[in-house]
């Protein structure tokens, strides 16, 4: 195991949790395609925030830096959403190009 194996990034997981969950709460289907395209834009409008352990964070931030945190996550899915809808690919909307 490298020692890569053992760093993520701290957004990733809050993320991909809030994107299951506004997808959700527009009635939406959460393919993996789709999610990792929202992944990826909301991950890239974030700060980098690289972990070992995820009590690092909590140890470290204080309740106010968590809602703070939260919030930041909520509005970049929400505009990783809305950035992919208007970008689709032809491929995703079924127009298979031969």
């Amino acid at each position: 195991m490298s020692f890569s194996d053992s760093i993520r990034n701290y957004y990733e997981q809050m993320v991909a949790e809030e994107i299951v969950a506004q997808l959700n709460a527009a009635g939406r289907e959460a393919d993996t395609d789709n999610m990792a395209d929202i992944a990826c834009v909301a991950l890239n409008r974030l700060p980098p925030k690289y972990i070992r352990y995820e009590v690092d964070m909590a140890f470290y931030m204080s309740p106010d830096e968590l809602v703070m945190t939260r919030q930041r996550v909520r509005d970049g899915v929400a505009d990783a959403i809305r950035f992919v809808d208007a970008h689709r690919r032809d491929d995703d909307l079924g127009n298979d190009i031969a």
